[in-house]
C-alpha cells in the first residue's frame, strides 16, 4: 500500500489560499480518481477538490473553516500502488545499523523539539494546523499564542491575528494577554486605533440572522472598494430604440441558427468594449503611486445568484468577439454562474466590469468600483418615453426606448472629463447602431 497526499491546486491568479467549507468524504470511505473530496472557497468563488488517484482517505489534516495555503497537503489517500519496497533493490551502498539509525533520529526528534515550540489547542482555544505552523515558524510560544486576542468565531486566532502579531512583535508592540482578572479603575487605558460601532438593539420579535460567507466577503470588498477610490458618477440617457427593433427582427432567427438567446447584454458589452478601446485610460489598474494600462480588454459582467448574492465572471479580451462570440459568452458565464459552476480563472483579470440594474426595474444606479479596476458602467431599464424626435420637416413627439447609463470612476486617476467623455461614446455606439446589420 502506498500514500497519496492530496494537496491543495493552484486556483488562479493572485489566489494563494482557501477556506475548507465541507468536507464530502470521511475517514475510511473509498474514493475514485476525479471524485470530489471536499468543498474549498476562495475569495472569489466556491470548488470542489477532486482526488487524482483510487483510494481510502485515512486522513484529514485540515477541519472545516480552516484556511489552507495553495500547495499545502489537505488529505492522505491510500492507494493500492506498491510502494517501493527495499527487498526487491539491489544495495548500492553499505547500510547503517539499526541502532544507529534510531539513535540519529532520537536526536533529530529532540532537536526539532527544541527549536519548535509545541502548539495545541486548550480548552476554547482551537488552533489551525496553519495558526500552528505560523506560530512554529516564528518561535512563538504557547503562553504567547494564548495571549493573542483572536477576530475569528468564537474567538478564534485566525491567520491575520498571527501574522499582525508577528509584525507588531517585529516592532517592539506586544499583544495583550487574555484574561479574566479585573482590571483596576485606575489602571491606565490602551488606545484604539478602531471606530467605536454603535449598538444595535434586538428587541423580542425581531430575527437575528448570520451573514453567509460570500456575504461577509462581498461586505468586505465594497466597504475596502469605497475606502480605496474616490467614486464620481456621470450619467446619460441613450436611445436604444433602433436596437430594441432590430432585436426583435433577429432574435428569433438567431435562436435558430445559434441555438442561443439574443439578448440586450452582449450589445451593450460590445459598445463598451468599442469604448474602451478608443479610451485605454479607463482600461487601467492603479498601484499605490502608479498607473497600469491594460493590454488586454476584459469585462467582468456581474450576474446575481440564486442566494441574491452577486459574482462578476469575466470575458477576456471582449474586443476581439464578434456579436455572436459575445453572446455565447454572456449566456454560457451567467448560465454557469447561476449554477456554481464558474471556475477560479473565469472571475479573475477583470479590467472594467459592467452591471445591470435594469434587470432588477432599476431606472438607473451609482455601482461601487470593483477593485483593482477604476470604473463600473450600471445599465438602466429600457423604457417607452415620450421624446422629442427631430426630422428635417420640424420636431415632433414620439414613444422612443431609452435608457440611463450610469458610470462611476475612481476620480484620483479619471477625471470628470474623461469619465464623461466614456459612458458617452457608449450611447453613441448604441444610438448609431446599424438597423440592417446582419449576424
Amino acid at each position: 500500500m502506498a500514500k497519496f497526499e492530496l494537496k491543495l491546486p493552484k486556483m488562479g491568479e493572485s489566489v494563494a489560499e482557501a477556506t475548507v467549507t465541507n468536507w464530502l468524504k470521511n475517514v475510511g470511505d473509498s474514493i475514485e480518481a476525479d471524485e470530489a473530496v471536499l468543498e474549498i472557497a476562495t475569495d472569489k468563488v466556491d470548488s470542489e477538490v477532486p482526488s487524482e488517484v483510487d483510494g481510502i482517505l485515512v486522513e484529514k489534516l485540515f477541519a472545516e473553516d480552516d484556511v489552507v495555503q495553495v500547495g499545502q497537503t489537505i488529505a492522505i489517500i491510500e492507494t493500492d500502488a506498491a510502494a517501493g519496497s527495499s527487498e526487491n533493490s539491489t544495495p548500492t551502498e553499505a547500510t547503517p545499523a539499526p541502532e544507529i539509525v534510531a539513535k540519529v533520529e532520537e536526536q533529530l526528534t529532540k532537536a526539532e523539539a527544541v527549536k519548535q515550540p509545541v502548539i495545541e489547542s486548550k480548552g476554547e482555544r482551537f488552533y489551525s494546523p496553519l495558526v500552528k505552523n505560523i506560530a512554529a515558524a516564528e518561535g512563538i510560544s504557547q503562553a504567547e499564542l494564548d495571549g493573542i486576542s483572536g477576530s475569528g468565531k468564537d474567538g478564534r486566532v485566525t491567520k491575520n491575528d498571527i501574522l499582525d502579531y508577528v509584525a507588531n512583535r517585529a516592532s517592539g508592540t506586544k499583544a495583550v494577554p487574555q484574561s479574566s482578572a479585573p482590571v483596576s479603575a485606575d489602571a491606565p487605558k490602551e488606545k484604539t486605533t478602531s471606530k467605536p460601532t454603535a449598538p444595535v438593539s434586538v428587541n423580542g420579535g425581531d430575527e437575528i440572522i448570520e451573514m453567509t460567507r460570500m456575504g461577509k466577503l462581498i461586505a468586505h470588498h465594497m466597504v475596502e472598494s469605497v475606502q480605496t477610490s474616490a467614486h464620481v458618477q456621470s450619467f446619460i440617457e441613450a436611445d436604444v430604440t433602433k436596437i430594441w427593433n432590430w432585436r426583435k427582427k433577429m432574435k428569433d432567427a438567431f435562436f435558430k441558427r445559434e441555438g442561443e438567446n439574443l439578448t440586450f447584454t452582449p450589445i451593450f458589452m460590445e459598445a463598451v468594449a468599442k469604448a474602451l478601446k478608443d479610451f485605454p485610460m479607463m482600461n487601467i489598474s492603479v498601484d499605490g503611486d502608479k498607473i497600469i494600462k491594460r493590454k488586454n480588454i476584459n469585462l467582468g459582467m456581474a450576474a446575481a445568484l440564486g442566494d441574491g448574492n452577486l459574482i462578476v465572471p469575466v470575458i477576456k479580451n471582449a474586443d476581439q468577439l464578434n456579436l455572436v462570440g459575445m453572446s455565447k459568452a454572456v449566456n454560457d458565464l451567467a448560465n454557469r454562474a447561476r449554477n456554481n459552476q464558474l471556475k477560479p480563472d473565469e472571475i479573475q483579470g477583470g479590467t472594467y466590469t459592467v452591471t445591470n440594474v435594469g434587470t432588477f426595474g432599476s431606472i438607473m444606479g451609482t455601482p461601487i468600483i470593483n477593485q483593482p479596476q477604476v470604473g463600473i458602467l450600471a445599465l438602466g431599464a429600457i423604457r417607452k418615453v415620450p421624446a422629442v424626435i427631430e426630422t428635417p420637416e420640424g420636431d415632433f413627439i414620439g414613444i422612443r426606448y431609452k435608457m440611463f447609463l450610469s458610470h462611476s470612476y475612481d476620480h484620483r486617476v479619471v477625471n470628470g472629463a474623461l469619465g464623461g467623455q466614456f459612458v458617452k461614446a457608449v450611447a453613441d455606439y448604441l444610438e448609431s447602431w446599424d438597423s440592417n446589420r446582419e449576424i
